[in-house]
């Protein structure tokens, strides 16, 4: 059986009936929107998110969902569909999971209103159920998401990253919303404070480790739909960079700063900053990082007693780190 798989299999049951839900949360009186939300649903991903909300939830309750952790997990993958739909507009990309994106196929300006209708159609679902304390917590995701994304473009113009700044832009772009499913599973079947808290973290710093591990496939000899190099042909500041370029000479660090400003679409010289950050040992520490996040996830599950569910988060932490794409 394949890991995902795996993962899910505790929670088959929540996932066919969320898929339901998730399906009529989208619909409109518009043809041309229900034309255009039926093809993304049609093409999804993994659906690791909803998964982590049915998981958290089993896990922190013994095994209960209600109706509050099914429109929790609908709102998460209203608003993370919505932020996919408005980043291919941003990165201007024709694709999305192997197939065509919105924008691709029905240009930039319907792409835009898809994405605000489902942030909308998210926070309203919250908001006719009176789920407040649910809608806070993905508010908060998609303010942190937004400023994460603009902290990064703003640092790739000048270059100046310290890993301090990275650990904020990685966590505020990725980790908030894993952050925010962990939360979400918790708070919708009515857990402490505290609870919801930990469970915050944990999926914070799975999340952490997760934008790692996609940094590290930059730098891999797989293909994983993604070519080696992109992220320094964008000028994307990543933690194997930065560990390299503080760990040499003033002269190579120039001339990898120049390398990334002024030579990025040199495929031989984007190589030669590969090798560089390989032989400063870029890849080792970043390794290293991804691993302690790991770990800290790990222990903050070590509290709750065992069960299937708690069983498939420990796997899902493991996934993160051993995926290869």
């Amino acid at each position: 059986m394949k890991v995902v798989a795996q993962i899910k299999q505790p929670i088959l049951k929540e996932m066919e009936l969320f898929e339901k839900k998730f399906y009529n949360s989208m619909s409109s009186k518009v043809a041309l929107l229900n034309r255009i939300t039926h093809y993304i649903v049609n093409r999804k991903g993994k659906q690791m998110r909803p998964m982590f909300v049915f998981l958290v939830s089993k896990m922190v309750s013994e095994g209960k969902v209600n109706e509050r952790t099914y429109r929790g997990a609908s709102v998460i993958e209203l608003i993370h569909t919505a932020t996919l739909v408005h980043d291919d507009v941003v990165d201007d990309s024709n694709r999305r999971r192997g197939f065509f994106s919105i924008n691709a196929l029905w240009k930039n300006k319907i792409a835009v209103l898809v994405g605000d209708y489902l942030l909308s159609k998210g926070l309203l679902l919250s908001i006719d159920n009176g789920d407040f304390d649910l809608l806070k917590i993905i508010s908060v995701a998609v303010r942190e998401m937004s400023e994460g994304e603009l902290l990064q473009i703003e640092k790739a113009r000048r270059l100046d990253i310290t890993e301090e700044i990275y650990y904020e832009i990685i966590r505020q772009k990725t980790a908030t919303l894993i952050a925010a499913c962990c939360a979400m599973g918790a708070q919708s079947v009515n857990a402490t404070d505290e609870e919801v808290e930990t469970m915050r973290l944990f999926g914070e710093y799975i999340g952490m480790a997760f934008q790692i591990k996609d940094d590290l496939f930059d730098y891999g000899d797989t293909q994983i739909g993604k070519p080696t190099g992109i992220d320094i042909k964008e000028q994307k500041m990543t933690l194997p960079l930065i560990y390299a370029l503080n760990h040499c000479s003033k002269e190579e660090k120039k001339w990898v700063i120049n390398s990334v400003k002024n030579h990025n679409k040199d495929k031989k010289r984007v190589k030669e900053v590969i090798d560089f950050v390989k032989i400063t040992g870029g890849l080792e520490y970043a390794i290293s990082q991804m691993k302690s996040y790991q770990e800290k996830a790990l222990t903050l599950l070590k509290a709750y007693p065992a069960s299937t569910y708690k069983d498939s988060l420990e796997l899902m932490v493991n996934y993160v780190i051993d995926r290869k794409k």
